[in-house]
């Protein structure tokens, strides 16, 4: 039987177990499993798969799913993500966002279970992933809504409290308010003008070429099934699997 491809190297892990809970210093049980546990809900996010066919070797897939789920619900996937992001390059910022159809299998959630962020779009049922990410193309904040909610309305909470150089964006993104509040935070506003405004605004147009770091950013954590299909019921679970994907692209 071929062995199941890993994505963690030693160095990966290395950076990641002691922000994980279950180290010895930690109150409860030890969780002496987190390396093989985080490489099971890797290749979940990886090959799309449902929970019950995870394999063996990595694991039973109920005992996974309920760590994974736990951790989302109390904040560990985020909390990771923010500690291993601590080294931002904000000299520029990138904003854009991406849609992600939703699989049959993400609907149907209880209300009382919790929100699930999505919507009908031109596309059908869909979610949208709403990104900023800095001068390498690193993702700094995210946030997810139905498919059908515009970019522009997501655009002031995912810079709130951000100091860059620049913002770079495109025209769904040219509106005043935004401009304005971009240029009262010490920033310069890279965005295109739309063709229907009276007085055409100017904007750095070579700067703006670098805007294509954050098309990579979303090609980039496409290449995993999870993400680039929604098969999720609940906003959190998917928010979960956002989560670990951007703490992978940060310790890589």
């Amino acid at each position: 039987m071929q062995e199941v491809r890993k994505l963690l190297c030693d160095e990966q892990w290395e950076k990641l177990s002691p922000l994980l809970p279950g180290k010895p210093s930690d109150p409860g049980a030890t969780a002496q499993d987190n390396r093989l546990f985080l490489e099971a809900v890797l290749w979940i996010m990886r090959t799309g798969s449902p929970w019950r066919d995870l394999p063996a070797e990595l694991g039973n897939w109920h005992t996974t799913y309920t760590r994974f789920k736990r951790w989302g619900e109390s904040g560990v996937w985020q909390r990771v993500c923010e500690i291993v992001s601590g080294d931002r390059d904000l000299k520029m910022l990138m904003i854009d966002s991406t849609v992600v159809r939703a699989h049959q299998h993400a609907a149907g959630a209880k209300k009382k279970e919790g929100p699930q962020a999505i919507g009908r779009s031109r596309g059908g049922w869909t979610s949208k992933i709403h990104v900023v990410v800095d001068a390498l193309g690193s993702p700094v904040r995210w946030l997810l809504t139905g498919g059908e909610v515009a970019d522009i309305t997501q655009a002031k909470s995912l810079l709130e409290g951000l100091k860059a150089d620049a913002v770079l964006a495109d025209k769904g993104y040219d509106a005043d308010a935004l401009i304005d509040s971009i240029q009262v935070a010490g920033a310069t506003a890279v965005i295109p003008p739309r063709r229907n405004r009276v007085v055409q605004r100017s904007y750095d147009r070579h700067l703006y070429k670098e805007r294509n770091l954050v098309e990579r950013f979303f090609n980039r954590i496409k290449q995993f099934r999870r993400i680039a299909t929604r098969y999720e019921k609940l906003a959190r679970n998917y928010l979960s699997f956002l989560n670990l994907v951007c703490i992978y692209i940060w310790i890589t």
